[in-house]
């Protein structure tokens, strides 16, 4: 090495850290959007499917869907949970709506609203 690059290692490290940290960082936060996206639609779907037997009440798809955002997630996800009748296809179904805020930078910051949705036809006296 010659003396005039003397210390210049330590410049190319800072400069391809200053790229490669927040790369890192957002593929990390992208990950926990995603985890978050479908454990909300897994619990929304099971969540209607627990209201599809005929015995079943709305109630126990907002009670399921809740229980598993809270196991699974935490309790500031699992605070709108809505419960609907609705049609498919011409049959009675169950729409269970969760929606959530995920802080888009780390763990504060802004959030982004995320909306998921499951549906389960109702069973229906022959």
């Amino acid at each position: 090495m010659t003396r005039g690059e003397r210390g210049s290692a330590v410049v190319d490290y800072v400069l391809v850290m200053m790229l490669l940290v927040p790369l890192v960082l957002g593929i990390i936060q992208l990950g926990l959007v995603l985890h978050v996206r479908n454990t909300l639609t897994a619990a929304a779907s099971d969540g209607a499917r627990a209201a599809a037997p005929l015995e079943a009440r709305p109630e126990d798809a907002a009670d399921r869907a809740r229980d598993l955002v809270r196991t699974t997630l935490a309790d500031r996800y699992a605070g709108d949970i809505r419960v609907q009748s609705t049609d498919v296809g011409g049959s009675p179904a169950v729409l269970v709506r969760i929606r959530a805020e995920v802080p888009a930078l780390g763990l504060f910051g802004p959030a982004v609203p995320l909306e998921a949705r499951g549906r389960a036809i109702r069973e229906v006296e022959p």
